[in-house]
């Protein structure tokens, strides 16, 4: 058959085949009927009260101690769990409870007699710990684990606590006093050190104030100084160029006089020679119409003149012609012989026969002159040896009288 158990207990199966007996805590386990045996161990946490009565301590003053103690079998822990079953296995919570609460107070009142009741009363921590550590060792070996120790209650029948109080009350009250008289002491020094303290700190403000304003004074005349001095340089800068201003005034007066003196004559010649050009103009213009109408005049004189001589021309022909040419004739010569009066030197190559010097150079534009009547019959026609002149100065074509000119 199968057997479960939960956490808080134990099962313990013996008989056949379990040797040594199986231990479960909070499982399940298989038992053969009959031949097997399944026993239970509770493993729940066990709360004592530990009483120990009228117990003598260290210096012989008897005092009662209540002190609280949880504990329980460790089912987690094999060997434990084995002593435990050895040890408590077939009882009940109640018998295993009476067991660890006797040897848990025995172990209380072993410690309470090493002890003063100052040390107990005064230490309750330590009184703790010495009955945890000396009971847990003593009931490991029963498979029972302390889980906790705690001192409960401490009293006494002969009011020793009591006076220990009164004493400790009195002790306290006159450490009180004298707390609170020294904490007035240390609070009036304190205070009198802070007035000291807050005092010197005001002189320190107002030194430090004071030296702020000294040197706030010492720059502010400083400062004074310095923009009252380029202020000053500023107006004597300002008189000095009003000064300046006034004395260019005064110079540029005259110069003003002057130049307006000078414009007026620039401007008056200006209009001088305005007037001058336009009477210039205006006479340009009138000799202009002079000299046109004297060339439109002599223009029409010698258009009359020219009419006449076409009119000459087509009467006379041949004799018309050659009276313009006869007063061209000096006009040849004369272009002939210009080059010569023009030249300043003549260089003469001779050949070897003839005449030489001037002579030759007379010679040589004779001879060109000699040759102008041939010139003017081939370029007109008109022979000048074949005419003569009359005494009233009509030229008359003639073949067999030759040419003279009479003055």
């Amino acid at each position: 058959m199968f057997f479960t158990c939960g956490p808080n207990e134990a099962m313990v199966v013996s008989g056949f085949c379990r040797s040594p007996p199986v231990m479960v805590a909070g499982g399940r386990v298989f038992v053969l009927p009959c031949i097997q045996q399944i026993q239970r161990i509770s493993l729940n946490t066990l709360t004592l009260n530990v009483k120990s009565e009228k117990v003598y301590t260290r210096h012989g003053v008897p005092i009662s101690v209540t002190g609280i103690a949880q504990v329980k079998i460790q089912g987690q822990n094999k060997e434990m769990l084995a002593a435990a079953c050895q040890m408590f296995l077939g009882k009940t919570e109640a018998e295993i409870a009476h067991i660890a609460l006797e040897t848990l107070e025995g172990h209380q009142r072993a410690i309470m007699a090493h002890m003063t009741v100052e040390e107990i009363y005064k230490d309750r921590q330590k009184f703790s710990e010495q009955v945890f550590k000396v009971a847990s060792s003593d009931l490991v070996n029963m498979g029972i684990s302390v889980v906790s120790y705690t001192l409960k209650d401490i009293h006494d029948d002969q009011d020793y606590l009591h006076s220990l109080g009164k004493a400790r009350t009195a002790q306290v009250q006159k450490d009180a006093r004298i707390g609170e008289a020294e904490a007035k002491r240390d609070a009036g020094i304190r205070e009198a050190k802070a007035k000291q303290e807050k005092v010197s700190a005001q002189y320190l403000s107002e030194i430090e104030m004071a030296k702020a304003q000294r040197d706030y004074e010492l720059k502010k005349a400083a400062y004074d100084i310095e923009v009252n001095t380029r202020r000053a340089q500023a107006d004597l800068a300002y008189q000095l160029q009003v000064a300046k201003t006034k004395q260019q005034i005064e110079e540029q007066r005259p110069a003003e006089a002057e130049r307006y003196k000078l414009e007026r004559l620039a401007a008056a010649e200006k209009s001088q020679l305005i007037m001058q050009a336009e009477a210039e103009a205006e006479s340009v213009r009138m000799r202009g119409e002079a000299e046109a109408f004297a060339i439109g005049a002599r223009a029409r004189a010698e258009a009359e003149q020219m009419a006449k001589k076409a009119e000459a021309f087509q009467l006379y022909q041949e004799a018309a012609q050659l009276d313009m040419l006869l007063e061209k004739l000096p006009q040849v010569a004369e272009e002939i012989s210009g080059p010569l009066t023009s030249a300043k030197k003549i260089t003469l190559v001779s050949s070897g026969s003839g005449t030489m010097g001037a002579a030759k150079v007379t010679g040589e534009v004779l001879d060109i002159l000699s040759r102008l009547p041939e010139s003017v019959e081939r370029l007109t026609g008109v022979s000048i040896s074949q005419v003569r002149v009359s005494r009233e100065g009509a030229v008359e074509p003639s073949c067999q009288i030759p040419v003279h000119v009479t003055e």
